[in-house]
């Protein structure tokens, strides 16, 4: 494990004796809140569900977990949509259990409903989780490896072993390991607790000075694809072989993939492609376009590049947000002929303002809507800037009809959301973030929210609790088959319910 600066552990240290005197006087070991907010607990009025006609269907990738249970972005085509409720914000409870080695950043659900997680904590080693839904205390774990970091990792952005991961259709995890290699964790005999199946070498690809993986997916055809944040390696493993061919971009690539029937949506800091596996399943450029770029690492980015992994979307568009100053929503066109006249760039839609617009999380997309959440101005957590409020911000863009061109339908400039990737339940209509609004008094407080897709507007806000505790650092929200609202934070685990 790598060293850690003094002001990291003493955090860490207050988390983990927190945690630990919640659990001596509380068998659920709840969260401790670090401060108290001056705003109301509960603000708005509870919405009435009002679902969205037709929704996207993404196809189902074969290989993945029933959608929308598979991985952090919910499905292949990572709409970051749900077809079923989440809460209506109606007499609201927020839960808690305290988990002193957490951020458990991806959650996704298994056949039985069950909270499947992997934590690639700070400072500890990553490690995989079943959980209990309704009690939020764990039911098996696993201890993944860990390794020295890359030089030059931010250890508050740092995602490997766990950031990403992916549930098969049956129930097991693949994670990629700190040590580059991919690991197949099965629930064992008695269904309940987490054995490794598979292990997958992949050192013979990267180069353990410099290399991690940063998200692994399979594609319809069951070939394993795997990419690099430093040197923009892009790769291939099959699962049956073992056998490993990849090709290197010497770019960088921060963010996870989306795939669909017809090839591998991969964002670097430089470019958009669209890639298939040739016969040799060696991986092939279909297609490749840049997009407006700063060269500014802006506050709450990863790099100078896109920080969202590509949305797939109907009738044969994809979509990312640029790195340009303001930035856009950018939708492309994803076949590989274009017909005269065509381009391959749908639109560029500006959102947020000039010098203070960003975002490190994937759009949420149905039909020909895309979602964009402004992170603009986060911190590290554990740094002497850790109060920082973040800019405020939700924008709404759809593509026209007719496929030329987009519009700007809406843009909140209510809810600051620091880091959550945010959900869209397309059976109540509302999208559900983590946020942290100006408190007067100066209060650090957290609140689940929700905003309505068709107006933008705020429809209400619960607090869940104040300071380092409740900091979800990137981790994302997730709606259970209960239809509850899960939540992974520096504390441990959060869960929202209607009353």
């Amino acid at each position: 494990m790598s060293s850690l600066p003094a002001r990291l552990c003493a955090a860490f240290a207050f988390v983990i004796a927190a945690a630990l005197a919640a659990a001596a006087t509380a068998g659920a070991e709840p969260i401790v809140s670090g401060g108290a907010t001056s705003l109301p607990q509960y603000s708005g009025a509870a919405a009435t569900a009002n679902p969205i006609p037709n929704p996207t269907k993404p196809e189902h990738n074969p290989f993945m977990a029933k959608d929308p249970n598979s991985n952090i972005h919910n499905d292949s085509w990572m709409t970051d949509s749900y077809n079923r409720p989440g809460p209506l914000g109606d007499n609201p409870t927020v839960s808690s259990y305290g988990y002193p080695s957490s951020l458990c950043g991806s959650l996704a659900f298994d056949s039985k409903g069950r909270i499947i997680t992997v934590c690639p904590s700070i400072p500890f080693a990553p490690q995989a989780r079943i959980i209990d839904p309704d009690t939020l205390a764990p039911i098996s774990t696993f201890d993944l490896p860990t390794a020295t970091n890359p030089p030059g990792t931010k250890e508050f952005q740092n995602f490997a072993g766990g950031g990403y991961f992916f549930l098969d259709d049956e129930d097991r995890i693949w994670v990629a390991t700190r040590t580059d290699h991919i690991y197949v964790l099965g629930q064992g005999a008695d269904g309940n607790t987490l054995t490794l199946e598979k292990d997958y070498d992949l050192t013979s690809a990267l180069d353990a000075s410099t290399e991690r993986i940063t998200s692994a997916l399979p594609d319809y055809d069951g070939l394993i694809w795997f990419v690099s944040k430093a040197n923009g390696k892009v790769g291939t493993l099959d699962p049956k072989t073992g056998d490993i061919k990849y090709v290197q971009l010497d770019e960088e690539i921060e963010n996870s993939f989306s795939v669909a029937s017809d090839g591998v949506y991969i964002v670097s800091d430089k470019r958009m492609y669209r890639f298939k596996a040739n016969k040799k399943n060696k991986p092939r450029i279909v297609w490749q376009k840049g997009y407006p770029n700063s060269g500014i690492v802006k506050p709450s980015q990863v790099d100078a590049g896109s920080g969202t992994t590509p949305t797939i979307m109907e009738d044969g568009y994809s979509a990312i947000t640029d790195n340009a100053d303001p930035m856009n929503i950018v939708v492309y066109r994803n076949k590989k002929n274009l017909k005269k006249g065509e381009k391959r760039i749908v639109c560029k839609v500006p959102v947020f303002n000039k010098g203070t617009s960003a975002t490190e999380n994937s759009l949420i997309g149905t039909k020909r809507s895309l979602i964009v959440e402004n992170n603009y101005g986060y911190q590290d957590p554990f740094g002497p800037d850790a109060g920082a409020l973040t800019e405020a911000g939700f924008a709404r863009v759809d593509v026209k009809k007719n496929g030329k061109g987009c519009k700007k339908k809406w843009t909140n400039t209510e809810v600051r959301s620091p880091t959550v990737v945010p959900k869209l339940s397309t059976k109540t209509g509302l999208i559900y973030t983590y946020s942290r609004p100006e408190d007067p008094l100066g209060d650090q407080g957290y609140f689940f929210t929700a905003i309505d897709y068709r107006t933008g507007k705020t429809a209400w806000m619960k607090y869940t609790g104040s300071g380092l505790t409740y900091n979800n650092n990137y981790a994302g929200l997730a709606l259970g088959p209960n239809g509850d609202a899960y939540l992974g934070v520096i504390g441990g685990l959060l869960r929202l319910s209607d009353g």
